[in-house]
């Protein structure tokens, strides 16, 4: 099938969303995403902000989608035409969405331990308002314990369902998930049980936003600051691929290696998270790229520099040749008048 976002065709096969497709494309034209992920089944959905205009159904029935469409959930018809980043309507969408995200979320990046990756951030950068028209007071949420690895912090929560699918689908025993209705609705345990399976710790890595945060790292640096690098061991539980985040020769955290869109490319157990953060546990494999407008990549080895060259001799300093003739004796002689004063000179002397 052949579909068209902004103005790029790409082949895709049946069955692929519009999401999918236009991440094969890449670039500007991809959407943001909150709630997909593409290595968690059923996602998707809920945030509403990779919706898209669809310009053209398809083929078969050329007329346009009254609404804006949710890319993720959407597949994809033959002769299909999107409008994504070209789009006023869905720019306006995106600002509305980010707009509501940010109703009930806290403003307390500089003290969070997700800023510098977090997806909601970027968000903001891109479609956010330096003002905001609500007056009520935001919906906030006691403290919870959750577990003596995972820190929750309700406040921040967006309510995405990634952390509930990843414990869904990696686990046997689901001890935590949303709870109550409406603005009122919450991520916590049942009756404050601890949430301690083996591969818990892939929540940190799914939150797009601070709200499950590694305590073994809580506090203690910025992601800025550290630099990752990616590393594998012999793990009898997980793959062992890792990236290992490092200031100096000491390894702060351990997450799961991740791609462009933030996604994982394999789940980790607990023990390779939390338990091993010593640097003869790991065999260091390289530094970690990221893309290029990342706040982590500012100022890395990975990033391609080009050579400075800073010319102060010919032209910061204007007249600076005429003036190194006029102290040059050799290529400047003196003429008889400046014989003539300098002897004048020393007769007054």
């Amino acid at each position: 099938m052949k579909v068209t976002i902004d103005g790029q065709s790409i082949e895709v096969e049946p069955g692929t969303t519009i999401l999918q497709a236009a991440r094969m494309i890449g670039g500007e034209v991809v959407p943001p995403a909150m709630c997909y992920y593409s290595k968690l089944k059923g996602s998707g959905g809920k945030c509403r902000c990779c919706l898209v205009e669809v310009a053209k159904g398809s083929e078969a029935d050329p007329r346009p989608m009254p609404k804006l469409m949710a890319s993720c959930v959407t597949g994809c018809m033959d002769g299909m035409e999107v409008n994504s980043k070209s789009s006023p309507r869905v720019t306006e969408a995106r600002k509305s969405v980010t707009e509501f995200l940010l109703i009930n979320h806290p403003l307390d990046c500089p003290v969070c331990d997700q800023a510098g990756e977090c997806d909601l951030q970027n968000l903001s950068f891109e479609h956010g308002k330096s003002e905001t028209r609500f007056i009520e007071e935001k919906r906030t949420f006691e403290p919870e314990n959750i577990g003596p690895n995972i820190q929750l912090h309700m406040n921040r929560c967006i309510l995405c369902y990634r952390c509930v699918m990843v414990a869904d689908q990696l686990t046997d025993d689901r001890v935590h998930g949303v709870m109550d209705r409406g603005d009122h609705s919450n991520i916590s345990t049942c009756i404050s049980k601890a949430v301690d399976n083996e591969f818990s710790g892939n929540m940190i890595d799914v939150c797009p936003v601070g709200a499950l945060t590694d305590k073994t790292f809580r506090f203690k640096s910025r992601v800025w600051f550290s630099k990752p690098y990616n590393a594998h061991r012999n793990c009898p539980t997980c793959s062992g691929k890792t990236t290992v985040w490092m200031f100096g020769d000491e390894i702060q955290r351990v997450t799961g290696r991740k791609d462009e869109y933030h996604e994982v490319d394999e789940f980790i157990c607990n023990g390779c998270r939390f338990d091993h953060k010593e640097i003869s546990d790991w065999t260091i494999e390289g530094p970690r790229a990221f893309e290029k407008d990342s706040v982590i990549n500012q100022n890395k080895y990975n990033r391609k520099l080009q050579k400075v060259e800073i010319a102060t001799e010919d032209h910061i300093l204007l007249g600076r040749e005429e003036d190194r003739k006029k102290i040059s004796m050799a290529e400047i002689p003196l003429t008889e008048e400046d014989i003539i004063n300098q002897k004048s000179l020393g007769n007054n002397g």
